[in-house]
């Protein structure tokens, strides 16, 4: 079975997703962390992504790898952030990755999250969410994981949303049948709930 978790930065995706994997026992698939490897991977030798994004080889677990390094922390730096926020407009880049995704995904129990898995990588998925929440929340988590004030993260936040909107391959938009949860204001527990909630229904 396949769960498809799409939405904006600072949602709480990532944390959400991987609770969920952790109470189901399936695995988790970090979709963002592959665009991040890829814009990691441009910045340092100059390659163009897209040739970056078909040649890589990408290990995802608890530890994120690309081409046998452990790159965990490095893909979380700001400058990369921002890279891959481009670097996922390309589409070319887009299309290199979305294989990968579903090779991983094609056998097996998966949690996905990203912002085109319910659309674009997993249409058939029983499970769909689109997690959002409010500007001011999604700020301010982004911003206590950077460690700044949230001032600073919500012009950059709405320069990425807008990205991730408008572009022209996968943009960010709920797929027609997933349910949109606003996690403003929820713990995790509570979330996690409500999605193994709809598991279990999507079971029967």
């Amino acid at each position: 079975m396949i769960v498809a978790i799409d939405g904006p930065a600072g949602a709480g995706k990532s944390t959400v997703a991987r609770a969920v994997a952790r109470r189901l026992g399936f695995t988790y698939l970090d979709s963002g962390a592959m665009y991040r490897c890829v814009a990691l991977a441009t910045a340092e030798d100059g390659r163009p992504p897209a040739e970056v994004a078909r040649a890589v080889r990408i290990e995802l677990g608890d530890r994120i790898r690309l081409d046998g390094r452990d790159v965990t922390e490095a893909i979380r730096a700001p400058a990369v952030s921002e890279r891959a926020s481009h670097v996922a407009a390309d589409p070319a880049v887009r299309v290199a990755l979305v294989d990968k995704q579903r090779e991983l995904i094609a056998a097996g129990d998966y949690v996905a999250e990203g912002r085109d898995i319910g659309t674009v990588v997993a249409p058939g998925a029983p499970v769909k969410v689109f997690l959002t929440a409010s500007t001011e929340e999604r700020a301010r988590r982004r911003a206590a994981e950077l460690g700044i004030e949230p001032a600073a993260v919500l012009a950059d936040q709405a320069s990425r949303d807008r990205r991730d909107q408008e572009r022209e391959h996968s943009p960010l938009v709920a797929a027609p049948d997933a349910v949109e949860l606003d996690t403003t204001g929820l713990s995790v527990d509570e979330v996690v709930d409500r999605i193994a909630g709809l598991v279990d229904a999507a079971r029967g």
